[in-house]
């Protein structure tokens, strides 16, 4: 007994790389044997093969059994080693599943995927962030860099990943492999109370970005107005005034009815209709070209990147880096898509 808890105990702490070369070896060897005591009964390698892994996994349909001495003390052998080394190997393929589980839950494990939308820092904001992007893309995935302890969302959305750190560091965005993301998202941080420290760590963490990945779109949230000079300075592509917005929204809403319900349209998926990119056409050469085309089909063009003012420069030709926006349903999107194509 003293024999077999040894053997036992060095199985269990064998490496797994070791563990699975011996069991493969351990049933080669039984395959082979088991064949040569007992040709007669075990026509080929193949059904001795059979005969062994039945026997290991204790199933023993008995529709194969030796029926020499030979062969049933080498049985007998076969069911004090077999079955333990195979479960010790089933145990290690578990508990191989668990600690990947947990390294993922605890966001120690590194994204190797490309064209992902990073945000850095979890909060009510990233939250609604992650569903209404979750919601406008069926194949977007999203990195979510915290210093949380365990992952903020549920670790089986396949589309959504959580790296563990501090996102003023190096090493926490190459393991958001930040050099192969589409772009960026940083949330100022609402557990500093003063506007001017939230928007100093923003910053820090937007220089890292920058430094690490300059051609990933990059869009920050600031307190202040006056701070965009200094993210300027870091070629961030977009600011999101925090305060600054929503007041202005209030505003809006008071002075016209209704016209936070349709800004609301427009930036979120979920929502009436939307405010989509639309490729540019070859054939059309002026603005009025391309306005007219995606009337017919159901879409309304309103911007060429951030100007709004097309419908005063219709007769002017649509320059090669244009970047056209329109406003229509998710149907009439695709459908666009698909007759550029």
């Amino acid at each position: 007994m003293h024999f077999f808890l040894k053997v036992g105990l060095g199985l269990v702490r064998m490496k797994n790389l070791s563990l699975l070369l011996a069991t493969l070896f351990f049933i080669l060897f039984c395959t082979v044997t088991i064949y040569m005591l007992e040709p007669q009964t075990f026509e080929s390698l193949l059904t001795s093969f059979y005969f062994v892994m039945t026997t290991f996994s204790t199933v023993g349909y008995g529709d194969y059994s030796p029926t020499t001495i030979e062969g049933r003390l080498f049985t007998i052998l076969m069911y004090l080693f077999g079955i333990g080394l195979l479960g010790v190997v089933i145990g290690k393929i578990v508990d191989t599943f668990s600690i990947f589980r947990k390294r993922k839950e605890e966001g120690k494990l590194a994204y190797t995927k490309e064209n992902h939308i990073i945000i850095v820092g979890w909060g009510k904001k990233t939250e609604t962030a992650v569903d209404e992007i979750l919601a406008s893309d069926t194949t977007s995935e999203v990195v979510i860099i915290d210093t949380l302890p365990k992952s903020p969302t549920d670790v089986a959305l396949e589309r959504v990943h959580y790296v563990q750190g501090d996102p003023s560091e190096e090493e926490t965005f190459n393991q958001a492999n930040i050099k192969k993301a589409k772009s960026v998202i940083i949330f100022a941080d609402d557990a500093i109370q003063i506007p001017s420290l939230r928007d100093a760590k923003t910053l820090t963490i937007a220089i890292t970005v920058e430094r690490l990945a300059s051609h990933v779109h990059t869009t920050v949230e600031i307190m202040t107005k006056k701070q965009i000079p200094n993210f300027s300075h870091v070629k961030v592509d977009e600011f999101i005034l925090s305060q600054e917005t929503t007041s202005l929204l209030a505003v809006r809403s008071a002075m016209h009815q209704n016209v936070s319900t349709i800004v609301t349209q427009l930036i979120s998926r979920s929502i009436g209709e939307d405010l989509f990119e639309v490729p540019r056409n070859d054939k059309w050469q002026t603005y009025g070209d391309a306005f007219h085309e995606l009337l017919s089909n159901g879409a309304t063009l309103i911007a060429d990147r951030d100007h709004m003012d097309i419908n005063r420069k219709l007769n002017e030709n649509i320059p090669s880096d244009a970047i056209l926006y329109v406003i229509c349903d998710d149907d009439t999107h695709r459908r666009l898509l698909a007759l550029n194509k």
